[in-house]
């Protein structure tokens, strides 16, 4: 089993789906590493070999920034905007969607589960 960057990478998988497991890294990254350490596209994980996977290594360490380092640098890009209390961080800190998205329907992912609010009682006829 290949371990890149803390992670177990799935053995069956061809080398540009696996890759794609390491949080920063997606399908067209994980092309570019690939042709830059000269791997066919198509060779599963577990074909790789140890060569090949030091050299995936080093370009992921040299190049990219992945996994807890991402991680830590997107939290405090969050934190930023939270801190100086612009219009994004304040979506941010109500859990409002944050790219103008429309909020008088969906939006349930950012919202949480429907609060539901009692309606208005009609009056009793006489």
């Amino acid at each position: 089993m290949a371990r890149i960057a803390g992670i177990d990478l799935p053995k069956n998988k061809r080398g540009e789906i696996g890759l794609t497991y390491i949080f920063g890294i997606g399908h067209s990254t994980s092309v570019y590493i690939l042709n830059k350490a000269e791997i066919d596209l198509n060779k599963k994980v577990k074909d790789w070999n140890d060569d090949e996977q030091a050299a995936i290594r080093n370009i992921i360490n040299a190049e990219l920034k992945v996994e807890g380092q991402l991680r830590s640098e997107v939290q405090m890009n969050i934190k930023r905007l939270l801190d100086i209390a612009c219009y994004r961080g304040l979506r941010h800190r109500k859990g409002l969607p944050v790219r103008g998205q429309r909020t008088r329907t969906n939006s349930r992912t950012r919202k949480g589960k429907r609060k539901t609010v009692a309606g208005k009682k009609k009056a009793p006829k006489k």
